[in-house]
């Protein structure tokens, strides 16, 4: 069975975590797999949104902790160098999640933890089923808390206190609380996840693909800028790029004469 689902629906590609059996724990058969998956993506013209979900009754619980199933490669490369391997394949996924040119939703099913709550700091858009809990997990397990990219993400999502009390304590906090702390941006009811990130990618969608995709280059980058002139600087360029597409005038012809734009990437 598949550790990763890939299924595409028009400009809509959505991304299953599939260990069900396993709370979608992560192993090297999914990091494989999801890293390939996500390198596709990010080749895929014809996929301008991401939703990120998982199977079951799980988002993702985090490292499987009843084995990773590399032993061979222990074996062959020794524990340190294997498992710095295995440290920097890991993060690797949070780093193409947050990389690619395209948006990621990320539809939180159900427990999320460690690995499987860096996933989801790791997209753009994050909604909540209520069934969904949460927890940062490492430190829980005799690992720092900081990790796969984690203690840079969650104090940008949430605050430096608020991150510093959840990565400290390890302690579990359910849907409602992370929505309060601005984790989720939305709460939903279980059956009405994937339709809400749907409609949230059907929106996204309504915009020029450029435009969308410079906009979240545009985002990250002025959070990761110490300078609010370099960020204005960066801005005004995008602004040029975008307003040379042919899908610029497509936009606002579209909006004076009350019709769906016909985009093409131009």
């Amino acid at each position: 069975m598949a550790a990763v689902i890939v299924e595409r629906d028009g400009e809509i590609t959505t991304v299953t975590l599939n260990r069900p059996d396993a709370l979608n724990t992560v192993n090297v058969d999914l990091v494989r797999e999801l890293t390939t998956a996500l390198d596709d993506i990010d080749r895929d013209r014809g996929c301008r949104v991401v939703i990120l979900t998982g199977a079951g009754r799980a988002f993702s619980a985090g490292l499987d902790l009843n084995g990773y199933g590399d032993d061979d490669f222990a074996e062959e490369r020794g524990p340190m160098v294997s498992a710095f391997e295995r440290q920097k394949d890991i993060a690797g996924l949070a780093q193409r999640l947050h990389g690619l040119r395209q948006p990621v939703i990320a539809a939180v099913n159900g427990p999320a933890a460690g690995a499987g709550l860096a996933l989801l700091c790791a997209g753009d858009i994050r909604i909540g089923s209520t069934a969904s809990v949460y927890a940062v997990g490492f430190i829980r397990a005799g690992f720092s808390a900081c990790d796969i990219g984690l203690s840079w993400l969650l104090p940008r999502l949430v605050g430096t206190g608020r991150a510093h009390e959840l990565m400290l304590t390890g302690r579990k906090f359910d849907a409602t609380q992370a929505e309060e702390y601005g984790l989720l941006v939305d709460l939903v009811e279980p059956e009405a996840l994937m339709e809400t990130a749907r409609s949230i990618a059907q929106s996204i969608l309504a915009n020029p693909p450029v435009s969308v995709e410079l906009t979240k280059v545009g985002m990250w980058a002025a959070v990761e800028s110490g300078s609010f002139s370099a960020t204005v600087e960066f801005e005004n360029r995008q602004q040029m790029i975008t307003a040379m597409t042919e899908d610029r005038a497509e936009a606002t012809a579209a909006f004076l004469e009350k019709r769906s734009p016909e985009y093409r990437r131009r």
